[in-house]
């Protein structure tokens, strides 16, 4: 792929307007301007299958797909089919709509549970299991997995990183953390916290497998304390297995959350468990007192959930998991090739699991870079790939990935060039920085600079 000759005039006066508007300039961390080099579009004005264009008409090919939350690819045609259909006899209604039955059926068949319940994000999903199993066993403790970066927004989780001002010391102290494949670690949390751990939250995985049936014996723990064992799919449901990570490596959790890819972007997440424990969200009978689980006026949007219909069926009905384990894999091979050819394979790894892959961008001294990971993105950005992540759609074909492998060649002859000579006379203003920090550093918001990135 030829260089692009990039402008971002209308990204600029996008950004500038956002500031004033928007906390962050954006609805998602992760999407803010802080996350990217200068040189970066900030606008994305649409895509289609594994391409975006940007606010100024530069055209990309996309990884990271929506934060994953996209993976067939985006605007894809029968998802989009389904969703327009149903818009036509109205998204929200008084009482519940046909397609909420459909919907769940279609995602029990798929996934081992007894129930769900459907929400927008994430966090409500993941929350909305953390105080199911503090209504269930009557305990205020949680865990979660150290090593996996986020859960939710909500206090319970938010309170663990150094980002938790304005979350109260008492409610922090009601979530402490293990380590992911570290057994030692869970059994010293219930050693040290007898009787009083409510559930652990943890990513089935982040790309590694589990090693010494490390998932199986969490729950067994769990078990044996009283605990319950909620596994959060939002990454790996529709990437490591049709039937999410926990069919793959054959466990049955006592609770589960999906989202992210469970309706190619549209907003749907699902809480599902064993009927036992999600009952005390129902109206059923029992013996314990009801736990207000999730009610959301927008939850169960008939456009959203006829969105999610048909992407699951896509998912059991095409070679979906396979293409996205082949082109990455393809993707690995040719990033690393070129890294060795370049010398630099000791400071820039790709990590994780083939369908879901990251980066790794090193310093001299080996030490993950920020400043290195923003000349990489921008330098890949220059060659039309937008790349914050590896993670690719299925329709990410041959040509895209073979243009890709091409880009990063060259973004890496200019990554061992600065490590030779440092990013300073090569990175075009600051670096981008970590989305948990307790404090910005003061700076005005970088400008993102109006002319071409063909300097």
């Amino acid at each position: 792929m030829s260089e692009q000759s990039l402008r971002f005039q209308e990204s600029v006066r996008l950004q500038e307007r956002a500031r004033e508007l928007i906390p962050g300039g954006c609805h998602t961390y992760a999407k803010g301007e802080d996350q990217y080099p200068v040189l970066a579009p900030g606008f994305i004005d649409h895509g289609s299958g594994c391409h975006v264009w940007d606010a100024d008409g530069n055209k990309y090919i996309e990884y990271g797909m929506g934060n994953r939350a996209v993976g067939l690819g985006h605007a894809y045609p029968a998802v989009i089919r389904a969703a327009a259909e149903a818009l036509h006899v109205g998204s929200n209604f008084t009482r519940p709509a046909r397609i909420e039955v459909e919907c769940a059926k279609t995602f029990l068949e798929l996934i081992d549970a007894d129930m769900v319940k459907f929400c927008k994000d994430g966090s409500d999903a993941t929350s909305g299991a953390v105080r199911l199993a503090r209504g269930y066993t009557g305990r205020d403790l949680v865990a979660c997995c150290a090593d996996h970066p986020f859960f939710s927004t909500d206090d319970w989780f938010i309170g663990t990183t150094p980002m938790n001002s304005g979350i109260p010391e008492a409610v922090r102290k009601l979530t402490v953390t293990f380590r992911y494949n570290d057994i030692a670690s869970v059994k010293d949390l219930f050693a040290n916290y007898p009787g009083k751990l409510a559930a652990l939250i943890l990513e089935p995985s982040r790309g590694d497998d589990p090693r010494d049936g490390f998932l199986h014996e969490v729950q067994r723990l769990c078990r044996e304390n009283g605990a319950l064992l909620i596994l959060d799919e939002m990454i790996t449901g529709f990437r490591w297995h049709t039937g999410g990570a926990q069919k793959l490596y054959g466990i049955k959790p006592d609770l589960t959350t999906f989202g992210k890819a469970l309706a190619n972007g549209f907003s749907v997440s699902a809480l599902a468990g064993r009927r036992e424990y999600m009952r005390l969200g129902g109206l059923e009978y029992t013996d314990r007192p009801r736990v207000f689980l999730l009610s959301t006026t927008h939850g169960a949007e008939s456009h959203a959930l006829a969105a999610a219909i048909a992407n699951m069926r896509t998912y059991r009905d095409e070679p979906v998991i396979e293409h996205l384990h082949r082109q990455g894999e393809k993707l690995r091979e040719g990033i690393e090739e070129a890294a060795r050819f370049h010398g630099v394979d000791g400071h820039f790894k790709v990590v994780g699991r083939p369908c879901c892959l990251a980066y790794a961008a090193l310093d001299p001294d080996g030490k993950p870079s920020q400043a290195y990971r923003s000349l990489f993105l921008q330098e890949t950005i220059r060659r039309g790939v937008l790349m914050p992540s590896l993670v690719v759609s299925y329709t990410h074909d041959d040509t895209a990935v073979a243009q890709t492998v091409e880009a990063v060649d060259r973004a890496l002859a200019v990554y061992a060039r600065a490590l030779e000579s440092g990013t300073d006379r090569l990175l075009v203003g600051r670096p981008s920085q970590v989305v948990f920090r307790r404090y910005n550093k003061g700076d005005k918001p970088a400008e993102i600079i109006p002319i071409s990135a063909k300097a």
